[in-house]
């Protein structure tokens, strides 16, 4: 096959498993699209401001690589080093193929590149076109013109399985670029390991082993010294590195290269356990195959009836990126390197901390409602962690929303791990003062608020204590934490954690209306403009409109904060009104008035006109924003925001169902109505949850569950697990 037919075979291909409706969909991961959320916003009107800033604003900074559910491998091309996943579809170079990848400029273990000829090491990414590119769950392709190779990988959960295609003739290499990541590389190995085999090592975030099997004969690995290459916002002045090149005996065979890698982050030899246990003796078309059914018995779990091809393709999408971290990081044998470094066997999958700050809104509780096995041993491993950390559990970013998620689970009936241990560590990140606990906690316990620096004229990106932010959140873990209290019979704890569960209250200030920082002597922070978006100040990436009615647990007190209701729609109304002033930020984007969609603090805002008598405002502001922000940008593959980890994702999966996680820690979901006619979700006991909707419109008129009218708005886990059927009816 000559170039141009390759390529042309390619772009058809490409054509095929975009999501794109020039083919007949017969599968559920035909409507995926992995390259959604790859790109970043531009234009005004998806910004929401005008642009001045050479920098790039945050897209979803999603990875389009191969990857099964929640696995230790994601195979995935790397176009600029610290910049989200590694990936970003508006560039036109590619550094390598990566094998790990979140979205938070970290991880891209172990990049390695296909290359033929005299290599340079200060300049070999190849150009490539997204004409001749394709992703689709379980599998990636590109075509790398520099070097004329049709790049392909697939991966299982702790192996990739690579496919290089080249010119007849040339002669094939492979380039490991062995101390480049997304993370600072520490330390690394990379060495023969037999007639076909390499292995080593590479420490950045984690110290992670490979060993690879070839299908050519190795000749032999050369190091070549670089320099610091691109990264997010310029080149690493003065930085070397050493990248390492593969050649190959009989290199101008006809076959294509091949290479198995398996992956572990405790030994080379445990990598070589999960290379032949996973892929050794398959053919890149059988795990190619597996990883399609893999995905599709995943996303089959919800089937939707009526809605447009759009919105299919979107939900699919967004279920599809819901599931991708947390990631595994134990062996088929069991192992796992624990938070000491030592090496160990618990008999359970040991896993990534979630994204808790992201996360806890929705994702996490929809992985336990598909995935409970995954779930139970997500909290067997920050249990795991947290008793090796001088006894607290692990939080993340901001805010202690373990509680949220250990809660959450365990009262919708998923139960396969320790209520009492993770219990013990939940209670002492809320009772006791310490650096790996809550932070500011002695000031939170003392007084039942976090003060605020006192100062004026504070630029966005200072950070500081978030006092505002962190109250607001830590009343609610106190309530999450509160439940587990009263499961186990703790009354005292309950007591004082449901008394502390209001202190949202204590940053409220009725003469504004808003929640509003306090500085140390208690009075209230005098700079004050709640239009005034802070990273970290008073509120954590947000303004004050955008944590009006936080926190979820107590939306009837929070409403009750305002002189009566009509005062809170007003609020409500000004907020998605009033325009945003023109602040030029990358993670705030994509806004309704002053709420943004793009960043995660006011996610559960449009869900507040219930609370004032006025669903139907919420399901129109629903509908608008899983119309407008999900697939933006000229290539309509841009989300408003970060990712982060699947909460963006979630957020529109649950939302079309019309069932959302207003409150997490509790077992139950706001009712709206889905964007579909009808929703069978297959339950992890075997049954199935009907969700209808009669009628079109934004305004409920009535719900039944079960045959039975629904009194407000909160259809019970209890009742979805009876798989008693949800009938919405609306005009």
């Amino acid at each position: 096959m000559n170039c141009m037919n390759r390529i042309i075979k390619i772009s058809l291909l490409s054509l095929a498993l975009s999501g794109g409706t020039l083919l007949a969909q017969t599968k559920l991961t035909d409507y995926v699209n992995p390259l959604r959320g790859t790109t970043t916003l531009w234009e005004e009107e998806d910004l929401g401001y005008v642009r001045h800033r050479e920098a790039r604003t945050w897209g979803a900074e999603t990875l389009p690589g191969a990857a099964l559910p929640n696995a230790m491998v994601q195979a995935t091309p790397v176009t600029m080093y610290h910049s989200g996943s590694g990936y970003q579809y508006e560039d036109k170079t590619i550094y390598g193929f990566a094998h790990t990848g979140k979205g938070h400029w970290n991880l891209c273990h172990v990049p390695i590149l296909p290359v033929t000829g005299r290599v340079d090491p200060t300049d070999y990414a190849s150009p490539f076109s997204h004409d001749n590119e394709s992703a689709h769950p379980g599998y990636y392709q590109v075509y790398l013109e520099r070097y004329r190779v049709n790049a392909e990988l697939t991966t299982t959960l702790r192996c990739a399985f690579h496919r290089y295609t080249y010119d007849p003739g040339d002669d094939k290499e492979v380039l490991v670029d062995i101390t480049r990541s997304n993370n600072n590389v520490r330390e690394w190995t990379l060495e023969k390991a037999g007639q076909r085999a390499f292995c080593g090592s590479q420490w950045g975030e984690g110290k992670i082993y490979f060993y690879a099997v070839t299908n050519y004969d190795i000749d032999g690995i050369t190091q070549y010294q670089g320099t610091g290459r691109p990264r997010r916002g310029g080149a690493v002045p003065g930085q070397s590195s050493v990248v390492s090149v593969i050649t190959f005996k009989d290199s101008k065979g006809a076959a294509p290269l091949e290479m198995k890698i398996g992956f572990s982050f405790v030994s080379v030899k445990n990598a070589r356990e999960n290379l032949e246990a996973e892929m050794l003796s398959s053919s890149f078309e059988d795990v190619k195959a597996e990883a399609d059914r893999t995905w599709e018995t995943l996303l089959s779990r919800i089937r939707v009836k009526g809605g447009t091809p759009r919105q299919k393709d979107l939900f699919y999408s967004t279920l599809y990126r819901s599931f991708l971290w947390p990631c595994l990081r134990s062996d088929v044998n069991g192992e796992y390197t624990d938070i000491r470094g030592d090496v160990v066997n618990n008999g359970f999958r040991y896993y990534t901390d979630p994204s808790f700050w992201d996360d806890h809104r929705n994702k996490v509780i929809l992985m336990g409602l598909i995935s409970p096995d995954v779930a139970c041993d997500v909290i067997k491993s920050i249990t795991d962690k947290g008793e090796k950390n001088n006894g607290y559990m692990p939080t993340f970013f901001h805010g202690d929303h373990a509680s949220t998620f250990v809660a959450g689970m365990y009262r919708r009936g998923i139960d396969g791990f320790d209520l009492g241990r993770a219990y013990r560590l939940l209670l002492k990140n809320a009772t006791v003062p310490g650096r790996e606990g809550r932070r500011y906690g002695e000031e939170y316990f003392a007084r039942g608020w976090i003060s605020d620096k006192d100062t004026t004229n504070l630029p966005y990106y200072n950070e500081f204590k978030g006092g505002v932010q962190k109250t607001l959140e830590y009343s609610y873990d106190d309530y999450a934490t509160a439940q587990i209290a009263k499961i186990l019979g703790d009354g005292p704890s309950y007591e004082l954690l449901m008394k502390r569960s209001r202190n949202y209250r204590n940053v409220w200030d009725p003469s504004t209306n808003f929640y509003r920082g306090r500085i140390d002597d208690g009075s209230w922070y005098k700079d004050f403009d709640p239009y005034y978006p802070y990273f970290q100040h008073m509120w954590r990436e947000a303004n004050g409109w955008n944590v009006l009615f936080y926190p979820p647990h107590d939306p009837e007190g929070v409403v009750g904060l305002f002189p009566d209701k009509k005062a809170a729609e007003a609020k409500l109304d000004s907020l998605f009104t009033e325009p945003w002033r023109g602040y030029e930020l990358e993670n705030m984007t994509g806004f309704i008035g002053q709420y943004c969609h793009g960043n995660q603090p006011g996610h559960n805002i449009p869900w507040a006109y219930y609370f004032v008598g006025k669903q139907e405002k919420s399901q129109y502001y629903l509908n608008m924003i899983m119309d407008r922000f999900y697939d933006m940008g000229k290539e309509h593959l841009a989300y408003a925001g970060m990712d982060d980890a699947g909460e963006m994702s979630a957020w529109y999966t649950l939302t079309a169902m019309g069932i959302y996680t207003y409150s997490p820690a509790d077992p139950e979901y706001i009712v709206s109505v889905p964007l579909f006619d009808e929703v069978d979700f297959t339950l992890s006991n075997g049954k199935t949850f009907v969700i209808r909707k009669h009628g079109d419109g934004e305004k409920i008129t009535r719900i039944t569950v079960g045959g039975k009218n629904l009194r407000g708005w909160f259809l019970q886990d209890e009742d979805m697990r009876a798989a008693k059927p949800l009938d919405i009816y609306v005009k």
